[in-house]
């Protein structure tokens, strides 16, 4: 009979147990799911604040981005410009190819999905009429190849030059200087004598220190 009692004692407070491991793994399950939400919400508030206009950077996982990078000394290695189109936000890039792609896919595509968003800081110089001007370039150059060897005709086209062109040729806006031959210099010696040095080009890492621009998003 001792023996009885003591085998269903042992059984109850194994059950004990189990139930508290069970409910333990429930909280943890719905604390988990309920952060997820909480920053999807964060998330989404934030993508609702950003406007037409705004330049995103980011650390791209590919090569061809992660050679710029390496040739300009910065975190940054890729970059597009934010618009919005029927409710949903998309960031011009050039890649391969230049094209629009849904801002929630862009952030996956890079590092740790750790970016930075900067706006223009007069923000009065871009009216309708100007972002329209943007947008109609920016779409103009759609399908075109990525530029490897950086030049600077709109042939072939790379992304830090296609944001700068989309503000020079839509606002009539320079957002820096046209002068880093660092980043030809360093690629010739990956791509061979085929760059030519000569000509104008323009890094990531040179439009994040623009002086026209206030950062407005960080979460590197």
């Amino acid at each position: 009979m001792i023996e009885i009692n003591s085998m269903r004692k042992s059984i109850k407070i194994t059950l004990i147990i189990v139930s508290l491991f069970a409910l333990f793994y429930v909280v943890a399950i719905k604390s988990s799911n309920e952060v997820e939400k909480t920053f999807a919400i964060l998330n989404k508030k934030t993508q609702q604040a950003f406007k037409d206009g705004d330049v995103i950077f980011q650390s791209s996982q590919s090569d061809q981005c992660e050679a710029v990078r390496i040739a300009t000394n910065s975190k940054f290695s890729h970059c597009g410009i934010i618009f919005n189109e029927n409710g949903k936000n998309y960031v011009y890039e050039a890649i391969q190819p230049v094209k629009k792609t849904l801002l929630n896919d862009w952030i996956k595509h890079g590092i740790d999905s750790k970016y930075l968003v900067m706006r223009l800081k007069d923000s009065t110089l871009l009216d309708k009429s100007s972002l329209e001007k943007m947008k109609s370039y920016g779409k103009n150059l759609f399908d075109k190849n990525y530029d490897i060897y950086f030049e600077w005709s709109d042939e072939n086209i790379y992304c830090s030059e296609y944001v700068w062109k989309i503000y020079k040729n839509g606002a009539n806006i320079e957002l820096c200087n046209l002068e880093d031959y660092r980043v030809k210099a360093i690629l010739s010696e990956r791509y061979g004598k085929n760059i030519p040095l000569n000509e104008d080009v323009v890094a990531p890492s040179q439009l994040a220190k623009s002086n026209k621009l206030v950062t407005i998003f960080d979460n590197y």
